[in-house]
């Protein structure tokens, strides 16, 4: 199987406890397993690295058993203890995993035998198994010999085995793992994920690519085209020091040309958000504010706050390189002194992050859907953990985000209608303070060959996915 991806190499590795870019995640979704896993296109959990699904013993307790006889792609056997190691290092504050946060009902992992664990909670909950599929198994030995050499080159039980990661060649080579046992075997030989953000230069080279939304009307069979809608989102997010009045937020929302944006700007591979999860999410409800252009309020809500200047930060990512200028314009029409800046991701997040200089609005794509699907595993990636709160919006300890987490936490101890009519109350909240907030749901364009695929199925989360997907070449 040879593909084509638009996201680059993030800054850090593969270490499933760390990385959290599109590239390394999805590589990931192929080398290793966690015990549970989601499945990329239908998005139903599964037992992976499990025999089975877990087993509840009593409300706060479950055992998980082992597939007998699962080995790492070194040959190592996959033990409890692993498993273990793996929870353990994600819950550890000193490592500051961006995982933990998913996983706040967790009090602890323990071997129960060299084939099985006990996982006790600190509270019921309803999401168990989902929610275990955000940790993958690793091997302590490795991991503990030399970190910095699993980073880069990840050992899992995953069915296949990275043989190159692509930081030298550009490209990210996979060979079927002989050692896994596992429900999902490798039905290809070998991959070649070809690192191609350039747009043009994806499509020409098209096998089954990531590709542009303006490029999709040029391809011709026997090439496929798909376009899913899910999560995968455009957000405004807010510095909260800069822009603590609510005002001042809202007024930037009721800036942008919506229907522009989605429809030329996204050649129509857009839904402007009308709540925080997109229309076919479970959990859906419209929310309590909806924004549309309404630049007369918009210019009303900017002087009642006392905003002349407006610092805007956009990531370079060219899916929407056609809505940067639009929203420029829309907020350049309001009046004020828009300062614009683009950047890398990876810059983008290095230069909030260290304080580099000013900025208050930012605009730059996100989809935590790729862990999870939800909403409070959703919402908790942007509006629970530090790195978001304190660190980029500066909203950490408001008065609203108190209360979010309040939400957040009261949520997860509930089941069923009960649940999901907390989370919409969280929505309608998020859509009126909005420290961060989508301004559109997208639908991900894949283009695919269909001679030399089978059973390809393509997904709307970023990144790819041939699980369980077949060439015809092997």
């Amino acid at each position: 199987i040879t593909a084509g991806i638009s996201y680059e190499l993030g800054t850090n590795g593969y270490d499933p406890m760390t990385t959290s870019s599109a590239l390394t995640v999805a590589a990931n979704w192929h080398t290793l397993e966690g015990l549970t896993e989601l499945h990329p296109a239908t998005r139903e959990v599964y037992a992976a690295l499990a025999a089975e699904m877990p087993k509840k013993v009593d409300d706060t307790t479950y055992e998980v058993a082992l597939r007998k006889d699962a080995k790492f792609s070194d040959g190592s056997a996959v033990t409890a203890d692993d498993v273990v190691f793996s929870f353990t290092r994600v819950l550890d504050p000193a490592n500051k995993s961006l995982y933990s946060q998913f996983l706040p009902f967790i009090d602890k992992v323990e071997a129960k035998d060299a084939g099985t664990v006990t996982i006790k909670l600190k509270y019921a909950f309803s999401l168990v198994a989902e929610r275990l599929s955000v940790v993958k198994i690793v091997p302590k030995a490795v991991v503990e010999a030399d970190a910095k050499k699993f980073d880069m080159n990840p050992v899992g039980s995953g069915p296949y085995k990275m043989t190159d990661n692509g930081a030298a060649s550009q490209k990210l080579v996979f060979e079927r793992n002989d050692k896994y046992n596992g429900p999902r075997p490798a039905l290809a030989k070998s991959m070649t994920w070809q690192v191609l953000p350039d747009d043009t230069t994806r499509t020409n080279a098209m096998s089954s690519s990531s590709v542009p939304a303006s490029n999709l009307k040029t391809l011709k069979d026997p090439v496929k085209v798909a376009a899913q809608q899910g999560f995968g989102l455009l957000f405004a997010m807010f510095n909260n020091t800069t822009f603590s009045n609510v005002k001042a937020r809202q007024a930037v929302l009721y800036a942008l040309d919506y229907a522009k944006i989605c429809d030329t700007g996204m050649a129509g591979l857009a839904t402007p958000a009308t709540c925080f999860v997109q229309e076919n999410h479970p959990a859906y409800k419209k929310a309590k504010t909806v924004y549309s252009k309404d630049a007369a309020k918009a210019k009303s809500l900017l002087s009642e706050a006392g905003i002349t200047t407006i610092n805007l930060l956009c990531t370079d990512h060219g899916w929407f390189s056609a809505v940067r200028p639009i929203i420029r314009e829309n907020l350049e029409a309001l009046g004020v002194t828009v300062k614009y800046d683009e950047k890398k991701s990876a810059d983008t997040y290095s230069f909030i992050d260290s304080g580099q200089g000013a900025w208050d609005v930012l605009i730059a794509p996100g989809d935590p859907s790729v862990f999870g699907n939800d909403a409070d595993l959703l919402m908790r990636w942007w509006y629970s953990g530090d790195v978001w709160t304190e660190t980029r919006m500066h909203w950490k300890g408001s008065e609203s985000q108190v209360a979010v987490q309040k939400l957040l936490d009261e949520a997860v101890k509930l089941e069923g209608d009960k649940q999901v009519s907390k989370w919409q109350e969280i929505f309608d909240k998020l859509s009126e303070d909005v420290p961060l907030y989508p301004i559109f749901h997208r639908k991900a364009p894949t283009a695919y060959d269909s001679t030399t695929l089978e059973n390809f199925k393509p997904i709307a989360l970023t990144g790819l996915s041939f699980v369980g997907t077949g060439s015809t070449k092997s």
